[in-house]
């Protein structure tokens, strides 16, 4: 049999290094398919979700824990539509993710056929910097090599698109002459140092400075030596974004932890009194949790330089990789000797841990969901890897998670997308198999899909050599981030037609499809249902039944704030009274030390 376009395809992603491609079948990529079935499977392993859009959503993932290209695929039409959200994660995140799609037959585009979609066009924001669709199969060598060079190089998202019909044809090499590309495979990603003159120019901002303030994101995951160094010799602290958590560990005296809405204190008060900003690697969004323009000199390191003076405007801006980059500046960094500022706010984090503590402590009803991570911080397998969704678990994941060094963590980021706690979860013990692995997800996100995806686990999970993967779902009935906003920034009360959602026995689902169920209700149990739950021989989803009324309170409150809900109390909102006696008592537990009901 000769060989087909849809064998070299798999032949030519393996001499890329490809070793992993999420998805699910559709005639659309038959052809692909099948050549991915004579390749053989065990040498480029196909992971079957139950969705396109989570197959998106899993490279993503895989490259974020991996640091390699994710792959996906689907079939043509709809299949191919569904990747479009788990891409724009991996778009707004600076993730190399390469999406293959299938598409009609060459012959019956144009001609209004079933499941005939423009997909170039429909790729092209989100694959902006390559999408193509190949019509011919001495083409297809090409495209494939710069589909993967330009994912790697650029960390963006790529796309390529195969008709059906191309897929069984013979494969062609280019013939040598006129009209013809000749492409090879390989790439080294770059070494980035800014110029010593530019370096120099950064320092001498960084040793003018007096109140040195650190904000780290994703782009320094490699650099945490580095930052701990470049912290130290200037007597600073340090702020994570939240696809920064894993940078520093959290038992750091002079980590402030996570910054902006899901913020602390701590990071609010730095970053309102710091002269100097030091930003690396990270595209936080929130210009006004930052200093006031004007009010601190700044540097920022970023490898793309689009980001570089980004929401706050830079003095000295440096194009480089965080780890390499600060390197080259930690030399040139002079030894503060008056650590008075790093002390401040060293004594601001450690009364900040014990705020925290106080307001995990609350009772609620039934169960505070702040509790929920406190309990599981000391029980934490090392080298574990957590996930979070978006929505009001994503505050506790933010605040009251304490990470440990040799830890990673990520959620959806840029996009803040619903629904991505359990497929990056998968994807992790995808890409590492003897790490445990524990996601948060609200019972929106698991309604709206992740519930599905346990099927995902209950196909694969006999293969991991550690068992350990929990998904810990915040069961409170309630869309509860959303609902916060309505209140707190619209001032309107909690909508119920959209808000509430149906009760679902999370756990009993688990059972029946052979995973480990665990309900909680009582927050003394917690404890408890954690240990049980890490030690399980099986994935285990624990259901826990939290307050939907306990506030996620913003790290500073504006008068804008507190009118909107004040609003809201005189508007009068169906769970006003728990929702009055919660809000009153968080914000006693941080001014009243050990204040406990």
């Amino acid at each position: 049999m000769a060989k087909t376009v849809g064998d070299f395809f798999w032949e030519r992603l393996y001499q890329w290094g490809v070793r992993v491609v999420f998805g699910y079948p559709g005639d659309g990529i038959n052809g692909l398919l099948g050549g991915l079935n004579r390749f053989g499977t065990g040498k480029i392993r196909f992971v079957q979700a139950r969705h396109e859009e989570m197959a998106a959503f899993m490279a993503s993932a895989y490259a974020k824990f991996t640091g390699e290209l994710g792959v996906c695929i689907a079939t043509s039409g709809p299949g191919a539509s569904h990747l479009i959200t788990g891409l724009y994660d991996a778009r707004l995140d600076h993730m190399p993710v390469l999406a293959i799609a299938g598409q009609q037959a060459r012959t019956a585009l144009g001609g209004h056929y079933q499941q005939e979609v423009d997909l170039v066009s429909l790729f092209k924001d989100v694959a902006g910097a390559f999408v193509q669709q190949a019509s011919a199969p001495a083409q297809v060598r090409h495209l494939i090599d710069r589909a993967v060079r330009i994912a790697k190089a650029e960390r963006r998202v790529t796309v390529l698109i195969v008709p059906n019909d191309l897929q069984d044809e013979a494969y062609e090499e280019p013939p040598r002459k006129h009209g013809t590309v000749h492409s090879g495979i390989g790439y080294t990603d770059r070494v980035i140092v800014p110029t010593q003159d530019d370096l120099r120019r950064a320092a001498d901002v960084l040793n003018s400075g007096q109140k040195v303030a650190i904000l780290v994101g994703a782009g320094a995951l490699r650099a945490t030596d580095e930052v701990i160094a470049v912290a130290d010799r200037l007597g600073a602290g340090v702020a994570k974004a939240l696809l920064g958590k894993a940078v520093l560990p959290d038992d750091l005296p002079g980590v402030t932890g996570s910054i902006g809405l899901l913020g602390t204190k701590p990071s609010w008060d730095m970053m309102t009194a710091c002269d100097t900003l030091l930003m690396i690697g990270s595209g936080f969004p929130y210009s006004e949790f930052l200093p006031k323009e004007g009010a601190a000199r700044g540097v920022r390191i970023d490898r793309d330089p689009g980001m570089l003076s980004l929401r706050y405007p830079m003095e000295v801006n440096l194009t480089g990789d965080s780890r390499d980059t600060l390197r080259a500046l930690l030399p040139l960094l002079e030894e503060k000797s008056d650590r008075s500022w790093q002390q401040t706010i060293e004594t601001n984090v450690a009364a900040w841990w014990q705020t925290l503590e106080n307001r995990a402590m609350q009772s609620a009803e039934p169960v505070n969901p702040q509790r929920v991570l406190w309990e599981l911080s000391p029980r934490l397998p090392d080298r574990a890897i957590v996930t979070s969704d978006s929505g009001s678990c994503a505050n506790w994941y933010a605040r009251d998670l304490r990470l440990r060094r040799g830890m990673m963590a990520s959620l959806s980021g840029g996009l803040a997308s619903m629904g991505a706690a359990v497929p990056y979860a998968i994807a992790a013990k995808i890409a590492h198999p003897d790490r445990p692995v524990v996601a948060f997800v609200g019972d929106g996100a698991m309604q709206m899909s992740n519930m599905a995806e346990l099927i995902t686990v209950q196909k694969y999970w006999r293969e991991w050599p550690n068992k350990t993967w929990v998904v810990c779902v915040f069961n409170n009935q309630d869309l509860n981030q959303v609902t916060w906003e309505q209140r707190v920034i619209q001032g309107d009360p909690k909508f119920d037609a959209t808000q509430s959602i149906p009760d679902v026995p999370y756990h009993r689902f688990a059972e029946l499809i052979g995973l480990r169920g665990i309900f909680v209700d009582h927050p003394d149990d917690l404890a408890a249902a954690w240990e049980d739950a890490l030690s399980s021989d099986r994935p285990a989803v624990l259901e826990v039944k939290t307050d939907p009324n306990v506030p996620p309170l913003p790290p500073h409150i504006t008068l804008a704030q507190a009118k909107a809900f004040t609003s809201t109390v005189l508007k009068g909102d169906p769970q006003q009274r728990s929702m009055l006696v919660d809000t009153a008592k968080e914000v006693l537990s941080s001014v009243l030390p050990g204040h406990r009901s």
